[in-house]
């Protein structure tokens, strides 16, 4: 069941609202109709304060549908252009919990591919270097805990391709659980794929003043809940995972 979304913002000034998104949601409006999380956000601000007219909520970044975690939405014009700015110069880090199929050889490493996307099948490919509809992708991830046959990982993103760590671990043969498109066997109630955006840090587009938000996992789903539960057991007894 969703949660209303009073209970799923992390932050919120006069000028950012940040929100801990559900995998069924869009983040912003497609050929499905469904209304988007802008949308969802402003129709609660304006019933919470009883504001007359249009509230005005921009989208500076997205996540991927069947992926959850953490979205920042813009409450005004300047916060939502200053934002863009960060996001083009890659002066928000993105932190991002992955559950993969498997268990890479190496506990962290940094993932350097050249992607093309197809957008017909709304789907992106690993490819050769130097390929003219290419761009380059890098991340770094470190594994934080073993659990059964799954592997959970903390991936830092250097640069923002479309449906990137879903395709790069793929492209090495370690799917994101439940991720059917990028070669997972078996898919998620729902459809939602183990991919949580579960941090951000950056500087407050007004207010200038460093801000870093952690996004809780999905609550209603038990794997999930089990390894955020072994992080947080680590961390307390003085390990470095998390």
């Amino acid at each position: 069941m969703k949660r209303d979304i009073a209970e799923r913002i992390l932050y919120e000034d006069n000028h950012l609202i940040i929100v801990n998104k559900e995998s069924s949601e869009i983040v912003q409006g497609d050929k499905t109709g469904d209304m988007p999380l802008g949308d969802i956000v402003g129709a609660y601000i304006k019933k919470r304060d009883n504001k007359p007219g249009n509230v005005f909520i921009g989208v500076p970044h997205r996540l991927d549908r069947p992926t959850s975690g953490i979205v920042i939405l813009a409450k005004t014009s300047k916060a939502l252009s200053r934002m863009n700015e960060l996001f083009r110069k890659n002066e928000v880090r993105k932190t991002y919990w992955a559950v993969l199929c498997g268990c890479p050889e190496k506990t962290e490493d940094t993932l350097n591919d050249s992607l093309r996307r197809d957008r017909k099948q709304n789907k992106s490919y690993s490819c050769a270097p130097g390929r003219e509809d290419s761009k380059k992708a890098s991340l770094s991830y470190r594994i934080l805990l073993q659990h059964g046959r799954y592997t959970l990982a903390e991936v830092d993103l250097h640069t923002g391709r479309h449906h990137q760590i879903r395709v790069q671990f793929s492209a090495r043969g370690y799917s994101i659980k439940g991720d059917l498109k990028y070669g997972a066997s078996q898919a998620n109630p729902g459809g939602s794929i183990h991919l949580h955006a579960r941090k951000v840090t950056f500087i407050h587009p007004v207010k200038k003043e460093e801000l870093s938000i952690t996004a809780p996992v999905p609550s209603h789903d038990l794997l999930w809940r089990e390894v955020e539960k072994e992080v947080e057991k680590e961390r307390a007894a003085g390990s470095p995972a998390g």
